[in-house]
C-alpha cells in the first residue's frame, strides 16, 4: 500500500471517529469501524468477551516473542468548539484528548506489520482499548487474558504542547497517579438568624478546605510533586437558611505509591480530627485511579533511539499531571509510553482541541520500526 493512499485512508477515518465520537464503554460504533477496518485488510481479531474495544494480533511468521501497542477509543462528554470542517455531530461529545489520533495511528501501525509479517520476528498485538478516561478501560482489557504472554507494551499519547515532528518520553515515573475523593459533611441545620441553634457545615467546609491543603504545604517534601485540589463543593439552597449538609470532590495527583498512600491517611486523619472537633460527621470516599505510568528504562531510552533515528526531534520530557490508565499494564510488564506531539494551541481536554493531521503517519511508521526494533532486542536476550 502506497503512503498517499495509507495515509489519506488514516486521515479520513480519523476524521469520521471524530465527527461520531463515543464516550466511555460506550463506543460500539467505534468498535464496529474499526472492526471492519481490520478485515478489510485480512487482520486476525482476537475472540475476547469484550462490550467496546477490541484487540489485533499480526503474528510474524519468524518465531520471537509477544508484545503489545496500545491505542485508546473514547471520547469525552465536551461541547466542541474547535474550527475544524468535520466537528463532532454529538452534542456534547468530543474527541477532546486525540483518542481518534491514537485509533488511527494504531490502525495504520496494523496495517503496515500485517504486509510486513514475513520478515516480522515475533508478534504484535494491537489493543484499541476503550474508557481510558474512565481510568480503568486497561483492566477491561487486562481481565481478558490476552496479555499473560506478553513480554513488553508501548502506548503514545498526542502532546499538544509538542510541535509536529517533536517527540518525548522518560524513564520512570511520566504521568501522576490519580485518585478521585468525596467528602460528605453533616451538621444540623438552623435559621441563619440563630447559628447557635444549628452546627453550620459550610463553616466546616472552610475548616476542611484550608486543613487540607496544608498536606502538601506542610506533609509533602518540596522535592516531591504533589497535588490536592478541590474541584466542587456543594451546600445550601437559600440565603437564610444555615443547611443540614456539605459535600466538596476532587483529586490527588502524585508519582510516588508511598506519596499516593501517605496523603490518603493524611486527609483520613485530617477530616477526623475535623469531625470530632466540630462535633460533626464527616466522611471520606476515595475512588482510587490508575497508578503513575513508570516507564522503563530500557524501553525508554529504545523509544528515543528510534524516534531520532525516524527524523523526530526526541527529548527527555518531564512529568505531567495528567493520569493514564496505561501504567495498569507496567504493573503487570515492562514497557514505555511516549508523547508525540501534535501541534496545538490548545491543550488537552479543552473545547477547541485539535490535531494536526500530519502527524498521523509518522506516528504510524514510527511504532512499525519500535515493534521491529523491540522484537529484535528481546531475540537478542
Amino acid at each position: 500500500m502506497t503512503r498517499n493512499s495509507l495515509e489519506n485512508q488514516l486521515i479520513q477515518f480519523r476524521r469520521d471517529l471524530h465527527t461520531y465520537p463515543e464516550l466511555s464503554n460506550q463506543e460500539f460504533e467505534t468498535t464496529a469501524k474499526i472492526r471492519r477496518a481490520l478485515e478489510e485488510h485480512g487482520i486476525t481479531i482476537c475472540d475476547l468477551p469484550l462490550t467496546t474495544g477490541l484487540v489485533a494480533e499480526i503474528k510474524g511468521e519468524l518465531p520471537g516473542s509477544v508484545i503489545a501497542l496500545r491505542g485508546d477509543i473514547d471520547a469525552l462528554p465536551i461541547l466542541e468548539q474547535s474550527d475544524v470542517s468535520f466537528p463532532s455531530l454529538r452534542e456534547g461529545v468530543m474527541h477532546a484528548c486525540g483518542h481518534d489520533f491514537h485509533t488511527s495511528v494504531m490502525l495504520g501501525v496494523a496495517i503496515l506489520l500485517n504486509e510486513q509479517k514475513t520478515t516480522l520476528p515475533g508478534t504484535v498485538r494491537i489493543l484499541f482499548q476503550p474508557a481510558e478516561e474512565t481510568g480503568h478501560g486497561a483492566k477491561n482489557i487486562l481481565n481478558t487474558g490476552i496479555l499473560d504472554d506478553v513480554t513488553a507494551i508501548f502506548g503514545l499519547h498526542n502532546d499538544p504542547t509538542l510541535k509536529v515532528g517533536e517527540f518525548g518520553t522518560k524513564t520512570g515515573a511520566l504521568t501522576a497517579g490519580v485518585d478521585r475523593f468525596e467528602i460528605h459533611v453533616k451538621g444540623v441545620g438552623a435559621h441563619a438568624a440563630k447559628p447557635h441553634e444549628g452546627n453550620d457545615p459550610i463553616l466546616i467546609t472552610g475548616a476542611i478546605i484550608g486543613a487540607l491543603q496544608s498536606i502538601i504545604s506542610r506533609n509533602v517534601s518540596s522535592a516531591d510533586n504533589a497535588v490536592v485540589s478541590i474541584t466542587q463543593v456543594h451546600s445550601g439552597s437559600t440565603w437564610n437558611v444555615i443547611p443540614e449538609a456539605a459535600y466538596l470532590e476532587g483529586t490527588v495527583r502524585t508519582f510516588s505509591s508511598e506519596t499516593r498512600a501517605y496523603i490518603q491517611k493524611r486527609m483520613t486523619q485530617i477530616l477526623h480530627g475535623i469531625g470530632e472537633s466540630f462535633d460533626a460527621e464527616v466522611t471520606l470516599t476515595w475512588h482510587p485511579g490508575p497508578p503513575s505510568v513508570m516507564n522503563t528504562a530500557e524501553w525508554a531510552d529504545l523509544s528515543l533511539q528510534i524516534a531520532a533515528g525516524h527524523g523526530y526531534d526526541a527529548k527527555t520530557i518531564p512529568v505531567t499531571s495528567v493520569g493514564e490508565d496505561f501504567a495498569f499494564y507496567q504493573e503487570k510488564f515492562p514497557g514505555a509510553f511516549v508523547m508525540i506531539g501534535s501541534g496545538g494551541p490548545y491543550d488537552l481536554h479543552h473545547p477547541k482541541f485539535k490535531v494536526d493531521d500530519t502527524a498521523l503517519y509518522p506516528a504510524c511508521t514510527y511504532f512499525v520500526k519500535l515493534a521491529f526494533a523491540a522484537l529484535e532486542r528481546l531475540r537478542e536476550q
